[in-house]
């Protein structure tokens, strides 16, 4: 099948990316954060997974094997299809899934839009067996009600979830839980080129 696709961007649509390669025009899913990042022109070079169903052939592309690869993953969970698994992709990172599934936290995909409370404990009970326990992936650490508060308003702003938990991450650890303050450090985080 598909699994790498090299060529040029010709246009962003709304679900993803048209890449030619040698003159044939690839519709390729991606998750919403690589989608913004590419313009017409740009060179790409794409880990791809093609899904063949009865009515459509689904083709989705990743900028890394890691993408893929728990992309691939996700789509194991019954119920999961892949414009969700993009959407869980385009919301939470690899790393952050496989903490969330190792450390036996249901409410970080409770995060994820079009992930309700039921599909997030399916992900958790059919994921913990197929990802091992390692130490690699350190526990995510429960945030406080103002981190909380901090996270929702960053998202009302407009950025994405994982953009706000990398915000989030800069915050230093004896600044006061005040919501003004800790607002304003995280929105430095933006403002640094």
């Amino acid at each position: 099948m598909i699994s790498i696709l090299h060529g040029t961007i010709v246009s962003q649509e709304t679900d993803g990316i048209i890449v030619d390669v040698n003159g044939i025009g690839f519709h390729v899913l991606v998750p919403n954060y690589m989608k913004d990042q590419v313009k017409p022109g740009d060179v790409a070079y794409l880990y791809t997974k093609l899904i063949v169903r009865e009515d459509a052939w689904i083709l989705c592309g990743f900028d890394t094997r890691e993408g893929r690869d728990e992309f691939e993953l996700l789509l194991s969970v019954n119920g999961i299809g892949p414009r969700l698994a993009l959407s869980i992709l385009s919301t939470l990172t690899p790393e952050v899934i496989r903490a969330a599934v190792i450390n036996n936290q249901v409410e970080v995909f409770n995060r994820v839009p079009g992930v309700g409370k039921k599909t997030a404990q399916k992900i958790m009970l059919q994921l913990q067996d197929r990802i091992p326990a390692a130490s690699g992936y350190p526990s995510l650490s429960m945030i406080s009600d103002v981190d909380s508060e901090v996270l929702a308003a960053l998202t009302s702003l407009g950025y994405s979830l994982v953009e706000a938990q990398s915000a989030l991450q800069i915050i230093p650890r004896d600044t006061p839980q005040d919501l003004e303050a800790r607002l304003r450090i995280a929105l430095q985080y933006f403002s640094t080129p």
